[in-house]
């Protein structure tokens, strides 16, 4: 989805209806979908770090009203909030540890601050890649599969792992950490943001690719149009490599192959592992995915990698491909986790 949305009005929806809200380090997304996932209403609200989680979560509680009266319904309407938040997290306890992305958050019990500052409770928490894959799931590139890994590739890599109707935590609410998978067990591996070496996301998040970019243009005379755009004063990009390997630069070209194939290794070792119906890959930095040739390329290129390293039978059968719901997976996906929730309340 597009921030240009079209909403389900109210006579046309199905209820229950679910609050998302997705958590972020500079805004947080609030939206209210009925039961079959079809937003109602969007709107988004700063993080404003620096101010701290419990001024947060106040206009977050607020915001959530205002997404409630945007969708024609009223706060007796809603079945469940769900929240996705960035880790690491403890999820039975409802707290914030230390998230990267929010500094001065440490420790923070952000479930009950936002069941206070709601009014809605209990509500269901969850990291908020795995929310992300959730939403993906339900109505988005996965709503056909049985099972499902996300990739988000974007600043860092993102994941999340689904199982039928259940969004693998983990024991340690770290369950679904997909960007750090070992890809490379060498003393010179490269440097994740996390601190450890040989991490997926040390060599395909934009982060990396960048870096990775960088050190080969002060490695190499090799002509590339890189360099032009450089000394024009452009920054180095992820979205100027697409831009140039589609005008025809054979070095931009090649970075954006050497990434699908790292890629395709971190998906092989999670198939191996899990065996899902499907890996659908989403975030930032998709080189714009189906719509362009180079996007088309860099999927074409993972699938080639993973038939390389796969057991025959999940090489041929397991689903590679792009996401669909854009940064609308993460409240969506919030929401749909809130209505996992409730539906098992119900059973007891």
């Amino acid at each position: 989805m597009t921030e240009t949305r079209s909403f389900l009005p109210r006579e046309k929806s199905q209820a229950p209806y679910f609050v998302g809200v997705d958590l972020g380090g500079t805004g947080v997304k609030i939206g209210v979908v009925d039961d079959l996932g079809r937003p109602m209403s969007w709107l988004s609200v700063p993080t404003n770090v620096e101010d701290g989680p419990e001024d947060a979560m106040r206009r977050t509680g607020t915001a959530v009203h205002q997404a409630i009266a945007q969708a024609g319904l009223k706060a007796a309407d809603i079945a469940r909030l769900g929240l996705g938040s960035p880790g690491t997290m403890d999820i039975p306890a409802g707290l914030l540890l230390q998230p990267p992305n929010l500094v001065g958050w440490e420790n923070f019990p952000i479930r009950s601050r936002l069941e206070q500052h709601s009014g809605f409770a209990p509500i269901a928490f969850a990291n908020d890649a795995n929310a992300a894959a959730y939403g993906e799931f339900w109505v988005g590139s996965g709503r056909e599969l049985q099972s499902m890994v996300l990739f988000t590739l974007g600043t860092g890599v993102g994941g999340g792992i689904i199982i039928g109707d259940l969004v693998v935590d983990g024991h340690h609410s770290t369950g679904g950490e997909c960007g750090h998978i070992i890809i490379d067990m060498e003393p010179d591996a490269r440097l994740c943001t996390c601190g450890k070496t040989g991490h997926l996301e040390a060599y395909c998040s934009a982060t990396s690719v960048v870096k990775r970019t960088q050190e080969l243009l002060t490695g190499t005379t090799r002509p590339t149009s890189l360099r032009r755009r450089i000394e024009q004063g452009d920054e180095l990009t992820t979205l100027m490599l697409a831009e140039e390997a589609e005008a025809g630069d054979a070095f931009s070209h090649e970075i954006i192959v050497a990434t699908a194939r790292y890629f395709g290794v971190g998906v092989t070792t999670l198939m191996h592992v899990i065996d899902p119906e499907g890996v659908v890959i989403g975030g930032a930095m998709t080189f714009g995915g189906h719509d362009s040739p180079v996007g088309r390329k860099f999927l074409e290129e993972i699938r080639a990698e993973v038939r390389r390293r796969a057991f025959p039978v999940p090489a041929e059968k397991t689903v590679i491909d792009y996401a669909q719901l854009g940064g609308d997976a993460g409240f969506i996906g919030a929401a749909g986790v809130a209505r996992l929730e409730h539906r098992r309340a119900k059973l007891k």
